[in-house]
């Protein structure tokens, strides 16, 4: 599995390309890491370690859905590949000891892509910039104990997107249920609440070893539930389906792309997922850095959490361009009088529409807990989610999910949107409307929109 995984990367990318990945990873932890003096005025080492926590906390709960998409998406865009844990009925060997491998193989995957080396770029810049302090921060430790954060957050939505494929409505109900008392309660989380992390707790107090029972638990139990009742196999029932397309492209009227923008929205509403997409790629991730945001706004008076969320709300919702991107290969268009932009245009037009989620989800949360800043929140979303989805037209076209595991094509990625994200992090603390300078970033986005439409149609051969 480790073989096949190497080898489908790199015929993608080619060998130097996705190699350099994690070394893209290594450098952009340092070079951002060089700034840590200044971070360690207003935040504790301890806050400093409660950030890293819970943001491999996220990446391992979004590494973890595949047990709700990945299938899909192998299928669909790789069946090519025709990978071991895809072909598990032509091998003698049971699907659990296959997927309980596959799990294995992602685990140790993700810890040398991106674990160790954010902690050695971490490591290196704490020892430059701060040699007085290096000694507060415990790497081999630390190491560990994100880690178990992010088996943490796989082991608990590989879970959870088990039962998805079981009962999705299961999940839906349960998930859309919790959504608003988590909500709704943020506001009385503290910073004790926040160190509860059991990972963060042993790594804050190591000789409190009672402190591994909880996410020993909480890897162990999810994990083994999530294989016992493991559900690859789907029934092939024939599905039949009313005419729909004709309907919803109808309703579009003279529109140009009513036919792409019907599609696409059938083929997300049909592709296994559907609404769990979603929820687990989007819905859940949000509300979780709510949570996160209220609690060290308590902490830290002079962060503003709805402009912050809003920050991050608007990367969030450029991996709504993703799910679009994941059904089709330009390939099955190239026979009709369409070129590539074509498709983009028609594929935007629907990332506006889903934006309306986000949307009404921080015109919800400002409205409940801080309406001086919702204005300016607003603004820092809708000019953050455009530059944002740009940027990823610009460098991945169609394909994001592929491009941007090339190492030279996400620290161009990175690069354009760090600066930007830093930026307006000092500018809230500032004050909102100092946010304002966010309306350069719209011909910014425009212009560089052009210059995809007339990149990608001078592509010859546009597939993966």
């Amino acid at each position: 599995m480790m073989k096949e995984e190497w080898r489908m990367h790199s015929s993608l990318f080619g060998h130097s390309g996705f190699a350099l990945f994690p070394g893209f990873i290594f450098l952009f932890t340092f070079l951002v890491c060089l700034v840590l003096p200044v971070f360690r005025e207003i935040v504790s080492d301890a806050g400093i370690a409660l950030g890293m926590h819970y943001f491999f906390l996220l990446v391992g709960g979004m590494v973890g859905a595949f047990g709700l998409m990945g299938r899909e998406f192998m299928n669909r865009r790789f069946g090519q590949a025709s990978l071991i844990a895809y072909s598990s009925r032509t091998l003698p060997v049971s699907e659990r000891v296959i997927f309980l491998n596959f799990l294995v193989k992602d685990v140790v995957y993700y810890f040398f892509l991106y674990i160790l080396p954010f902690i050695a770029g971490f490591a290196l810049a704490v020892k430059l910039v701060l040699p007085s302090a290096a000694g507060s921060f415990k790497f081999s430790l630390l190491t560990l104990t994100l880690f178990l954060s992010f088996m943490i957050g796989l082991s608990v939505v590989f879970f959870l997107s088990t039962v998805y494929a079981h009962s999705g409505k299961t999940v839906i109900a349960g998930l859309l249920l919790a959504f608003p008392v988590l909500v709704f309660a943020s506001g009385n989380f503290n910073g004790e609440t926040l160190y509860a992390h059991p990972g963060l707790a042993f790594y804050l107090a190591p000789s409190e070893t009672r402190y591994l029972l909880a996410p020993a638990f909480l890897i162990l139990v999810p994990s083994a539930l999530s294989l016992i009742f493991l559900k690859v196999d789907y029934p092939q029932v024939q599905k039949s389906f009313s005419n729909s397309f004709s309907g919803l492209s109808s309703r579009l009227g003279s529109y140009r792309y009513a036919s792409f923008v019907a599609k696409d929205f059938l083929d997300l509403k049909r592709s296994e997922g559907g609404l769990g997409k979603i929820i687990f790629s989007f819905l859940l991730p949000a509300t979780l850095v709510w949570v996160l945001l209220s609690a060290l706004g308590n902490v830290i008076p002079a962060l503003d959490s709805l402009l912050l969320f809003s920050l991050v709300l608007g990367v969030l919702s450029s991996s709504m361009y993703n799910w679009l991107t994941e059904f089709d290969l330009f390939a099955s268009y190239a026979f009709l009088p369409l070129k590539v932009s074509d498709v983009i245009k028609s594929k935007l037009d629907i990332y506006a529409l889903l934006n309306v989620v986000p949307f009404v989800f921080l015109l919800g949360l400002g409205l409940r807990t801080e309406p001086y800043t919702l204005g300016p929140s607003l603004l820092v979303f809708l000019s953050i989610s455009f530059y944002m989805v740009t940027v990823l037209v610009y460098l991945t076209g169609l394909y994001p999910s592929v491009n941007l595991y090339n190492g030279k094509t996400f620290a161009l990625y990175a690069l354009s949107i760090v600066p930007v994200l830093i930026l307006n992090i000092v500018l809230s603390i500032l004050g909102p409307y100092y946010l304002l300078a966010d309306l350069a970033l719209l011909p910014v986005a425009v212009y560089l929109l052009g210059r995809s439409f007339r990149k990608w149609d001078g592509v010859e051969n546009p597939q993966f």
